[in-house]
């Protein structure tokens, strides 16, 4: 295992356990078994560390998949399926990490900058999203009335709130039940 793996999954463990807002460089340097110093010669800042653990330790790369997909090619609504599974999975991982960061406002806006400077953030999943729709509405694939913006922000936020009462209650996912509600919306336009 590399230095930068060792650091990475140090950085998940840390992020997890206390939150974005809690983990330290100088606590994941520590928990990796380096300096503080070592952690720098490998990620710029922590918000650099943070996409990396996003990127390269969640269970599901969601901007992955959405970059990964082809207008024309395949079914849509079973896309849409796949989509939905794996933004749960993806928000059930990484809620505990960013969550914290929501008590602290000053914490909040450093940390929405350094997102905006690494030209990334929360924005980026229903943007690709979004275009994938636009691109299967242009093919015919979808009707000419959808807006592909509200469809992706519709189904992404309808997996982070599953994800979210995951974390509350003992209920069960219908991933079908979901897309189908989307599908027979967008169906309608």
């Amino acid at each position: 295992m590399t230095t930068r793996d060792r650091m990475l999954d140090a950085a998940a463990h840390v992020m997890r356990t206390k939150g974005l807002a809690r983990a330290t460089t100088k606590e994941i340097a520590k928990a990796a078994g380096f300096s503080e110093a070592a952690l720098y010669k490998h990620f710029a800042d922590k918000t650099e560390l943070f996409l990396a653990v996003l990127r390269e330790r969640a269970p599901s790369d969601l901007a992955g998949l959405l970059a990964g997909l082809e207008a024309g090619h395949g079914d849509v609504r079973e896309a849409l399926a796949e989509i939905t599974r794996v933004a749960i999975a993806f928000y059930v991982e990484t809620f505990p990490i960013a969550a914290s960061i929501f008590s602290e406002p000053a914490l909040l806006a450093a940390h929405r900058e350094a997102l905006k400077a690494h030209g990334v953030g929360p924005g980026t999943v229903p943007e690709m999203l979004a275009r994938y729709l636009e691109a299967e509405r242009g093919l015919g694939r979808l009707p000419a009335g959808v807006d592909a913006g509200s469809a992706a922000d519709l189904l992404l936020g309808a997996c982070h709130y599953q994800a979210f009462l995951g974390f509350f209650a003992d209920r069960p996912v219908d991933v079908d039940a979901l897309v189908r509600t989307l599908w027979d919306g967008i169906g309608q336009a």
